[in-house]
Order: structure tokens, then sequence, then C-alpha cells
């Protein structure tokens, strides 16, 4: 009746997928995407891929990130989450606790908060409804 190998080859194309928040665009509320994103310009909410997010340095973030890998340039307010490899660029202000499996910094790099380095990030799922009514109650 259903056919796993097309959804497989659907994932795949899903992860393939890339996203872009341009220079100067703000943008109000979360995203969930199953592929790449960079965000370049400002963002009020929380952002998650099951792929890798890039925030340039003229990005700001005002809310969660939680990813499979991640580049961050920009200024971040609010947990960073990353599976496999956070890498924060010279220019990179994080304003709240990192977990990550691997972490880069670079010089002139700051962040303000807790590091745990080596643990395990929850999985990330991708509009899941129990994940939606767990929100809807906290709200």
């Amino acid at each position: 009746m259903f056919n796993n190998k097309e959804n497989k080859k659907d994932l795949t194309e899903l992860r393939d997928s890339s996203n872009n928040i341009g220079k100067g665009t703000i943008l109000e509320g979360d995203i969930q995407t199953f592929g790449n994103i960079r965000i370049e310009g400002r963002l009020t909410g929380n952002v998650k891929s099951k792929s890798k997010i890039v925030l340039s340095d003229s990005s700001a973030v005002d809310g969660s990130i939680l990813a499979q890998n991640a580049e961050v340039a920009g200024e971040v307010k609010g947990s960073v989450e990353v599976s496999e490899l956070l890498i924060l660029r010279s220019s990179a202000t994080i304003h709240g606790d990192i977990m990550t499996n691997k972490l880069v910094v670079e010089a002139g790099a700051t962040f303000n908060g807790s590091c745990k380095m080596g643990a395990i990030v929850k999985e990330i799922t991708i509009g899941n409804k129990e994940e939606k009514d767990r929100t809807e109650k906290t709200a």
C-alpha cells in the first residue's frame, strides 16, 4: 500500500532543499524545515532544522535554535542545541545556553550562558502533532 522507497526519496529531497531569509527581512514566527536554512535578516521566533542552519553576520535571532549542524556569525538570544557540529564564527554573539556534540569557536566569538558538549540533543521532529499539542498546552 505504501512505498518505503518513495518515502525515503521524499525525505532525501526535503533534506537537500535550501531556504534563505535575506538581509533586511524581518520575520516573526517559528520556522521548521527538513532542509538547510540561511538567515541573513532578523527573526523573532524559534528555528528548527533536520539539516544545517547558517546565520550570517547580519542576522539576529530572538529565539531558540535546534539543528543537526549550525554555523553562527550573527546574534542569537536564546538556546542553541546542535546534535552534531556547531561553529561560532568570530562575529558570533550568543546570549543563551549551548548544547552540542562538537564545538568550534573562532577568536572573537562570544557567548553568555552555559555550554554542554558531548550531550545527546533531543530528537529533531518536524511537524509532529504531539509536539504542537504540548506547546499549545504550555502557552
